[in-house]
């Protein structure tokens, strides 16, 4: 037997934190980061004595693909796309063709051009934390 956070909680983070990454909501993508630091925090610490690290690595991983799409979306246009992607260090060409997939913005991101030019490093410069990383440094520290 472990503790765990019940299924119902889990879902409830999922659905809060689709909220807060809602792609037609206004605001800069910074400012949502840190609501979303705030509510994983909050949660994670209210959490943090349970075995969840399976959770943690799906929520992380989705939350940032979320955010990779608000950023696709933001560029709006092909032209502003490519300069977008050259700016994070992919070549011309492979930018070119990344930038002209089309508007299925939730397929175009997880590809692996995007997913290498908005990295967990981009995100972790922009202010976002990673639930799992914090996950394992509360769940640590409350174990002891």
């Amino acid at each position: 037997w472990k503790c765990r956070a019940h299924q119902d909680s889990i879902v409830k983070i999922k659905r809060r934190l689709k909220e807060l990454t809602c792609r037609k909501t206004p605001g800069k993508v910074r400012e949502k980061i840190e609501k979303i630091n705030q509510v994983t925090r909050g949660w994670i610490n209210y959490y943090a004595l349970g075995s969840m690290k399976t959770a943690m690595t799906a929520i992380d991983a989705h939350l940032r693909t979320r955010l990779r799409v608000i950023i696709w979306k933001r560029w709006k246009v092909p032209k502003k796309r490519q300069w977008g992607l050259q700016k994070l260090g992919i070549g011309k060409d492979l930018a070119r063709l990344t930038s002209y997939c089309g508007d299925r913005y939730q397929w175009v991101v997880t590809k692996t051009c995007v997913v290498r030019a908005i990295s967990e490093e981009v995100l972790a410069k922009a202010g976002l934390i990673s639930c799992l990383e914090y996950y394992n440094k509360r769940h640590a520290l409350k174990l002891c």
